[in-house]
Parts: C-alpha cells; structure tokens; sequence
C-alpha cells in the first residue's frame, strides 16, 4: 500500500514511517525543510517537499495515495489558535482529494480533554470546539464521514515517551532543575496516560490495516500519578521532592501549569480488543 504521513519526520511520524516500510508498505512523507528531507530520504520513503499549510501539495500526494496518515502538528504553544486552524484547514484538503473513494484517511487527536477526572474511553465524544479549546480535528472528522470519507481518528496520550522526547516528561524534569525542586499540585494523585512511541507507531498501522473504525486510544498506562513523575525526577536529580497549592502552580510551572494538574485517566480496552494491539515497550 503506497501511504502518505503528514509529520513524517516528527516524533510519532518518524517511528511512523519506519513501522509502515518494515511492514512492505511505500512511504510518501511530507518534509517541510531541507533537513527534514534528508533525514526521511534516508529511511527509504519518497519526500514530498511543503507543510501542512500548501492545501495543493497536500492535495497532490492524498491524490496519489492509497492512504493518508496525518500526524502534524505545530506545537509552538504561543500559536495554538492558529496552529489548530491550519490543522482544520490541512484535514479538510485531505478529505476533500480523498471524498468518495475507499482509500482511508486516519486523523492524530488527544485524550486529555476527554472527560477529566473520571476514566475516559473511545466512546468519549471530543470536546466542542470553543475559543478555549480551538483544536477541531475531531470536528471535521465527523464532517467528513457525513461526506464519504473513509475516516477515522488515533488519540494519542498526552505523554508518548522514549528515547529523545521532548515532551511532558521531560519538560517537567526541565522546570525541576531550574527551579531546584521537583514538584507536583496538591496530592499529586492526578493521572497522566502514556504511550511509548513505537508503540503508538503500531497502533497507527493496525489502524490502517484492519480496517476498523476507531477511535482508538495510544494508551498503554491508564494513567500515572504525577507525584510518582515528581518523585521519580527527585530521585534521577537529586532534588527535593515539595507540593505546590494549586494557587502556586502558576507561578512555579508558568504556561505548562494546567498541564501538570491535568488528571485525564483514559482506557483502551476497546482499542486492543479490535486491533489486537499489544503494547510492549518501557
């Protein structure tokens, strides 16, 4: 199967598209800088040179596709409204080339909004889209099925882990050392889901090669307690282990203190029940 994967040299991406050409499959990648292209030139997969924002590239290689995967994502903070509205735009001009026809499209999500505080599942509607929460790939997920698009959707946990992440975990450990304590909000027994990449890589393919309709859940532990981070990064850094009121966690975390408090336990039974997906790593 010839497969196009938006975000090909990201995190997930690129564990993506290794998993996909070990399978036999043939990769088409999106690269939107000239290293990016090399490094996925050097997996063996053809480069498409753009972004998510040039709607004809995207068009050209959905056109040319047996499939499409799309993992891109801008996570400039700073930007979230716009990155999200260029997100919106990118799944509708995949949609629109891939109207009609049987050729599937899987669209990356997220569970932490799902239903916080209690254990969420892939029967969990995503939440509307508002101002405060503007990403809308679900939203036009369900559009597109009103259209005829073979469509489906992968949430990742909000922590995909392994060697070389950049993201919650080590972000977390990044404000410890600099503040000189490794903290956590209140009795830190709000959860945290994870993943590892490779297996949330597997995940994508499964997905794709089954057929099913999701959406399925890249999440291997339901949900860790953020103090058991906390004290693990004390433990790794030699740091003291402190609490923070929630009234002191934006001064101490800054932008990323929703993220610590956020307790989003998530469950995929539903998701290793019909893809059989095991997952294996750390």
């Amino acid at each position: 199967m010839r497969i196009f994967v938006t975000g090909a040299t990201g995190w997930v991406g690129s564990a993506l598209v290794k998993d996909l050409i070990a399978a036999g499959h043939e990769v088409a990648g999106l690269a939107r800088s000239p290293a990016s292209a090399e490094k996925l030139a050097a997996t063996s997969a053809q480069v498409v040179n753009g972004s998510i924002e040039d709607i004809e590239v995207l068009r050209a290689a959905a056109r040319n596709a047996d499939a499409v995967i799309h993992t891109a994502f801008n996570h400039d903070w700073s930007r979230f409204a716009e990155n999200c509205a260029a997100d919106k735009r990118a799944i509708e001009a995949l949609g629109a080339e891939l109207e009609g026809s049987e050729r599937p499209l899987i669209v990356t999500s997220g569970v932490a909004m799902l239903a916080p505080g209690r254990l969420a599942t892939e029967a969990d509607i995503a939440p509307p889209v508002t101002e405060r929460f503007p990403r809308a790939s679900e939203a036009v997920v369900q559009e597109l099925r009103g259209r005829r698009v073979r469509v489906t959707t992968v949430r990742l946990a909000p922590t995909v882990h392994g060697v070389g992440d950049h993201g919650f975990v080590p972000r977390l450990a990044g404000i410890a050392r600099d503040k000189g304590v490794s903290a956590y909000i209140g009795d830190g027994q709000n959860r945290w889901p994870a993943v590892h990449r490779l297996d949330a890589a597997r995940l994508f393919r499964l997905a794709l090669e089954r057929t099913a309709e999701g959406p399925f859940h890249a999440v291997a532990e339901q949900g860790v307690a953020l103090k058991d981070i906390a004290e693990a990064i004390a433990r790794r850094f030699d740091l003291p282990l402190v609490s923070k009121a929630a009234a002191e966690a934006g001064e101490h975390f800054g932008w990323f203190a929703p993220f610590v408090g956020l307790d989003a336990p998530t469950s995929s039974d539903r998701t290793r029940a019909i893809l059989d997906w095991k997952p294996q790593q750390p």
